[in-house]
């Protein structure tokens, strides 16, 4: 097995005093090592292990169609050189097999996800927050997917549940935690006018994620999706239905980036 990024520079550090300059040699030297660790994972997936380096976290495996061996051996490929791996979309039967291979895994049954290792630890946390609201607990099942992909981000999460439209007395009470938060995630299906509203009431971006709840004229999430997109409020944005991973992944990057108020860049 090559030796992972962290032992590389261990092991330079022990022949060179890194000043500036030696530093920033090791790191091209390690971005040279990692462009070339694209392998194979059983002949059927090639892992993108450089993608960490390039984009801040490692590829997420999608593991709706994937049979259970294959998804265990590109966890392995990741653990292998240092990277924490993340899985979505894995039906029970999936996620008992990947769990066999990774006892100490974290499994979220509504979401479908499994964290192979846990969460990262609390110190790790940014100081940014976002906040995940749904407009009704059938949307629970995209929202914990957010929550999960938030959560493996090691980006503080809080969720807020049930406060759609048709009870728009039930938001009033969170808009003080809401205008705290970086980004909030709002899930909702029907006629998907939650972001609008919560958008009215917050200085941050509002990520909107339809979801396919809803009778005929929902048409699968398309008529929430075209809601959101249209929306008047001028800090919302949409990403696909159902796509939860992709919401939360999307408020876990702008949390990362932001500053709390009272506080300057470092």
């Amino acid at each position: 097995m090559s030796p992972t990024p962290d032992e590389i520079r261990e092991a330079l550090a022990g022949v060179i005093r890194t000043d500036q300059q030696l530093e920033e040699s090791v790191r091209a030297v390690l971005s040279q090592l990692r462009a070339t660790e694209l392998i194979s994972a059983g002949g059927a997936a090639d892992v993108d292990l450089d993608r960490a380096a390039r984009c801040g976290f490692s590829e997420v495996i999608y593991g709706e169609g994937k049979p259970a061996h294959l998804i265990v051996d590109i966890l392995k490929q990741q653990e292998a050189v240092g990277q924490r791996g993340f899985v979505t979309r894995l039906d029970s039967q999936q996620a008992d097999d990947v769990l066999q291979a990774f006892p100490d895994g974290i499994y979220n049954s509504v979401a479908g996800t499994v964290v192979p290792h846990g969460y990262p630890a609390a110190a790790t946390r940014t100081s940014g927050t976002v906040a995940i609201v749904t407009a009704g607990s059938c949307d629970a099942p995209v929202a914990q997917e957010a929550v999960e992909t938030l959560k493996w981000m090691g980006v503080a999460v809080q969720l807020i549940e049930d406060v759609g439209v048709a009870g728009p007395h039930r938001l009033q009470k969170h808009v003080p935690v809401l205008q705290s938060m970086a980004a909030v995630v709002v899930v909702a299906g029907m006629e998907a006018a939650l972001p609008s509203v919560v958008g009215g009431y917050v200085g941050c971006p509002v990520i909107g994620v339809p979801t396919s709840v809803g009778y005929g004229a929902s048409l699968g999430g398309l008529t929430a999706l075209l809601s959101m997109l249209t929306s008047c409020a001028s800090n919302v944005v949409t990403v696909n239905v159902d796509a939860g991973f992709r919401g939360g992944y999307v408020a876990g990057m702008i949390a990362r980036q932001s500053v709390p108020a009272g506080e300057t860049p470092s």
